[in-house]
């Protein structure tokens, strides 16, 4: 079976050192035989989420979004942390994605991304490599979106120095860490299909 993942940054920036991380996840989960969609969530233009703007009806981005979590199995986030804490582009994200259908035809938010296996990686110039936000975001998506996270992650500190001139890790032992991860995610998605 060819499972569809996802892969998503938590970070909005074209230099992102996320971006390059979950791009680098993406490639390995084609080599792994993984049908892959890359999402760029500024491109989705998401407004800060407000009861009010939702019940005008949910922005094109919004239902995009639910979408593809309805389409995908599986999801890899790359997610920096602000002040030790989950992004506000990729908790703005979430938070349209796990809305309600409203009569558009799209599954229910939580129901699409319930049972969605996940792989988590970051990187930061920092020491501790981003690993803080996602201790944050792991309750998130496990407790409150009932999606299954895999026990492996990566993170990758002091970022800044981390890649080479075309985008890929310089130390292997990194690169194992986000194959491991990828791996994990696609054997997981695997076998719960499966079964």
């Amino acid at each position: 079976m060819t499972v569809n993942v996802l892969v998503m940054s938590g970070s909005s920036r074209s230099a992102s050192y996320n971006r390059k991380l979950a791009a680098i996840a993406a490639q390995s989960a084609r080599a792994q035989g993984a049908q892959v969609t890359e999402v760029d969530l500024r491109e989705l233009a998401l407004p800060i989420y407000d009861g009010d703007i939702e019940a005008k009806g949910q922005p094109a981005g919004a239902l995009e979004l639910r979408r593809l979590f309805a389409a995908h199995e599986a999801l890899i986030i790359s997610a920096p942390e602000y002040n030790g804490f989950v992004t506000p582009l990729l908790l703005n994200a979430l938070d349209w994605a796990s809305r309600p259908a409203a009569g558009d035809g799209l599954p229910d938010g939580l129901g699409a991304m319930h049972g969605t296996i996940v792989g988590l990686l970051s990187a930061s110039p920092g020491a501790y490599g981003g690993i803080r936000g996602l201790i944050a975001l792991r309750p998130l998506l496990q407790m409150n979106l009932g999606m299954m996270i895999v026990p492996a992650t990566q993170s990758v500190p002091r970022a800044f120095e981390a890649f080479d001139d075309q985008g890929r890790l310089k130390d292997p032992k990194q690169r194992q860490g986000v194959e491991r991860v990828v791996a994990a995610v696609i054997r997981t998605a695997a076998a719960l299909s499966a079964g």
